[in-house]
């Protein structure tokens, strides 16, 4: 087991990555944002004309290409054979092509190395994602599952887009969160549902700050 490692997973929009970050800060810990690896690869394999889906194809890329992140302040920095990526894989178009990626269990694998290889640098890690507690560290010291209606989702996600100079139609994006759910839920590798022993928090109502507070008091409780 990991020193000391946070999982916190759950769906799109549910504020994983801002409570992640919030919740590392707090502790002193490493954040370790898993989407990025998976948009990354999405990402490369987009610009360069191969089909995400086409698994054998995207695996012989991955093996031809450098993908690096690091961690700078609380943001992961992403580059692709030295350029550097980290916005551009939080593109809408991305987001509809990742679902490609993460449902085929040979690029998961090797995308779960390469979170684990990069969490075993560091004493402490927050990580959040979809399969964190379950599969990448069923070990971790504390597991969080994050829930909140679909519509709140979509808002959130249309903000954050809005706010990053991105126009995306809000029925549009609620119906790519859907469709990405589905994917997530249904998919034979790794699918999204909460660890048997994650804490559920359902942050519809709930502000990122309440949801690192009511981290922070379990984590305090166990910890004494």
């Amino acid at each position: 087991m990991h020193p000391f490692t946070i999982t916190i997973d759950g769906p799109a929009g549910v504020g994983k990555s801002t409570v992640a970050r919030m919740l590392a800060k707090e502790l002193s810990a490493v954040f370790l944002d898993t989407g990025a690896s998976y948009r990354a690869v999405t990402l490369a394999a987009m610009n360069a004309g191969i089909d995400p889906a086409d698994t054998v194809s995207v695996l012989e890329m991955m093996d031809r290409t450098v993908f690096e992140f690091k961690h700078t302040g609380d943001v992961l920095k992403v580059t692709i054979d030295g350029r550097d990526a980290t916005e551009a894989i939080r593109q809408p178009q991305v987001t509809e092509n990742v679902k490609f990626i993460a449902g085929q269990p040979q690029l998961r694998s090797q995308l779960v190395i390469l979170q684990k290889q990069f969490a075993a640098q560091f004493d402490r890690v927050v990580t959040e994602g979809r399969d964190q507690g379950t599969v990448v560290f069923p070990d971790a010291a504390f597991k969080f599952f994050l829930t909140a209606d679909s519509k709140e989702r979509t808002r959130r996600r249309h903000e954050e887009l809005t706010a990053a100079g991105k126009e995306i139609d809000f029925a549009v994006l609620h119906k790519q969160i859907a469709s990405r759910d589905a994917s997530d839920k249904n998919r034979t590798a790794s699918p999204l549902k909460p660890a048997s022993d994650a804490i559920g928090i359902n942050t519809t109502d709930i502000d990122a700050r309440g949801v690192v507070n009511r981290m922070l008091e379990v984590i305090n409780a166990k910890n004494g």
